[in-house]
Parts: C-alpha cells; sequence; structure tokens
C-alpha cells in the first residue's frame, strides 16, 4: 500500500515530460542533435524529481539517480533537489528530505542541488519560501538563479522577449544589497542557451535585446549552460565569446562555475572540456582550481555580497591566466 501510494504521489507532483519538448515551450531548433540533447536534459530533470518524490529515502533516490549517464546526471540531480523541496514545503510529511540529500551524495552536486531548490521555489507559494532550505551564506544566490532559469523557461514570452525583471523579489529576506536580480538574470541567461536550442548567435542576439546594464549577468549565466549542457562546437563557442564583447570576462566565469560543478560531481565530459578551453583558455581542471583558488569567505562582501565578489574574482583571475582579450 505504502509503495502504491509513493507511485500515486509520483504522478500528481511530476509535471509532463511533453512540457520539456522544444516544440511544446516554442524554442528554437537549431538541428536534431540540439534537439535531442536538451530535450533529454529535460527528460533527466524530471526522472530526478520523481525518483526524488517516490523514494521512501534520499538515499534510495541516489540508488536511482546514479543509474543515469554521467552526461545528464548533474541535471537528474538538480530535479531530485526540486522534487525533496517541494515535500518539505507541503504541511504535512516532515521538512528534513533536502538536509539528507545534502548529507549524502547530494553534497557532491552542491551547486545543482542551489539551483533545483530555486526551481521549487518558483512552484511554491511565496508564504512557503520560510521553508525553503539553502544553509550555505555564498552559495545560497544560487537558488535565484534556478528561479530565474525557471520564469524564463516555463515563462518565456514575459522573462525573455518582454525583459521582465523581479525587482521586488525579497529573498533572502536578509539580503542588503539588493543583489537577487543580479542572480536572476544569471539564471534567465542559462535559459536563453535553452529558449535559444544551443545556437550561440540566437543566445547573443536574445541577449543584446537587453538593457547594457543586464547583459554582464546574461553572458555569465549562457556561458555556464554552454559548458554544462554543451551543444555547440569550438566555432560557435569562438563567436560567442567574441559577440559577448565587455562581458567576455563574465562568459569565462560562467564557464570556470559549470566545469567546478561537473569536476566536483565527477561528471567531467569533453564538451566541458573543449568549453572551457575556447572560453576560459584553461583545460577544465584549470579553470575549475581558479574557482577554487579565489573562493572569498561569506563575510567578505562590500557594497555586493561575497558571491559577486567571487564571480569578480574568478573573471580576473580567468583574464589573467587564460590570456582573454
Amino acid at each position: 500500500m505504502a509503495g502504491y501510494l509513493r507511485s500515486l504521489r509520483r504522478r500528481v507532483l511530476t509535471p509532463n515530460v511533453a512540457e520539456t519538448k522544444l516544440g511544446t515551450r516554442g524554442f528554437h531548433v537549431k538541428d536534431q542533435a540540439s534537439q535531442e540533447l536538451l530535450e533529454t536534459v529535460g527528460a533527466s530533470f524530471l526522472a530526478g524529481y520523481g525518483h526524488a518524490v517516490e523514494a521512501t529515502s534520499p538515499s534510495a533516490a541516489e540508488e536511482r539517480l546514479e543509474e543515469i549517464a554521467v552526461r545528464f546526471r548533474g541535471f537528474a540531480y538538480e530535479g531530485a533537489a526540486m522534487g525533496f523541496t517541494v515535500l518539505d514545503a507541503l504541511p504535512v510529511g516532515g521538512s528534513r528530505r533536502l538536509a539528507g540529500f545534502l548529507a549524502g551524495r547530494g553534497s557532491a552536486h552542491i551547486y545543482m542541488v542551489y539551483v533545483g531548490i530555486g526551481w521549487a521555489m518558483a512552484r511554491l507559494p511565496k508564504f512557503r519560501w520560510s521553508r525553503l532550505q539553502a544553509p550555505d551564506p555564498l552559495l545560497r544566490w544560487l537558488v535565484l538563479d534556478g528561479y530565474g532559469f525557471h520564469q524564463a523557461y516555463f515563462h518565456t514570452e514575459e522573462y525573455v522577449h518582454r525583459q521582465h525583471q523581479d525587482a521586488r523579489l525579497r529573498w533572502p529576506a536578509d539580503d542588503p544589497h539588493g543583489y537577487a536580480g543580479h542572480a536572476i538574470d544569471q539564471g534567465i541567461g542559462r535559459a536563453m542557451w535553452f529558449v535559444a536550442g544551443t545556437d550561440a548567435g540566437l543566445t547573443g542576439d536574445l541577449i543584446e535585446r537587453f538593457p547594457e546594464e543586464r547583459r554582464s549577468d546574461l553572458y555569465a549565466g549562457a556561458g555556464l549552460a554552454a559548458t554544462y549542457a554543451g551543444g555547440a562546437d569550438a566555432e560557435e563557442l569562438r563567436a560567442f565569446a567574441d559577440r559577448a564583447g565587455p562581458h567576455r570576462a563574465m562568459v569565462a566565469q560562467g564557464s570556470a562555475f559549470a566545469a567546478k560543478a561537473r569536476i566536483r560531481a565527477g561528471l567531467l565530459v569533453p564538451h566541458v572540456e573543449l568549453a572551457t578551453e575556447v572560453l576560459c583558455g584553461l583545460p577544465a581542471e584549470l579553470a575549475a582550481k581558479v574557482c577554487d583558488d579565489v573562493r572569498p569567505d561569506a563575510a567578505d562582501g562590500r557594497s555586493y555580497p561575497a558571491y559577486e565578489l567571487w564571480r569578480r574574482r574568478i573573471a580576473g583571475e580567468l583574464v589573467a591566466a587564460g590570456g582573454l582579450q
């Protein structure tokens, strides 16, 4: 009976996989390979979400997550984080699933887990946001990155084409810097890589329709997606980096973040190496090491959070180490 109820919970709570199809979303189709890539990413995310909401425990979900192909496993962990967060926010059933997930194999995927929390944030009523668990004060901005991705992915007309900005969003409550919009834009930039069907030229077109002051965050997010998800060859990546102009270093920063997330989780694959070589001017291992070497203490922020200080340090180091123009 318990197994049946868990299976029913999965069917009720899990979005339909058709929602991840490029045709359903109205996203650009560059070619069949890119379409298959992005739709497999979406299916892997939903598989992870489903494993989480059906599992008897985080460790039981992890066993199934580990069966997903290396290239797509991080997206499954992201989906699982969303699932555990949604369950924790329900009025009944306890609220320690995500904590248990982060205490286990989810720790290696902490970047993707925090992004997955942001997906849940976008689906939960605001009065439930107080139940969101993002204890790392440096990485918690990735929650808003995930929120921004969700909004641009599912509300593309509003957030991408009409360039909506959640200027009044107040999370976390103790943010004295008003940084939320920047973190959300980083997620919107990631989503643009999907909206454009991994077409680097179209991604640049979409970004450059935004006001100049938002483009740095958008380019950083797109650079992260181009590296973590892939879908572009070296020539396309070079053209995208050149297109970024004054935001070139932030494209590299996003790329280095993606390399760090994949290497920490043991998910390094060839397209990541290609992307960091082009976008960072460094192999993936060295790009990820830059992230570690300049990571600040969470209290180091000045007129902006330590997370932004970290991003700027990474960009500066990559300009020097990778010889970026």
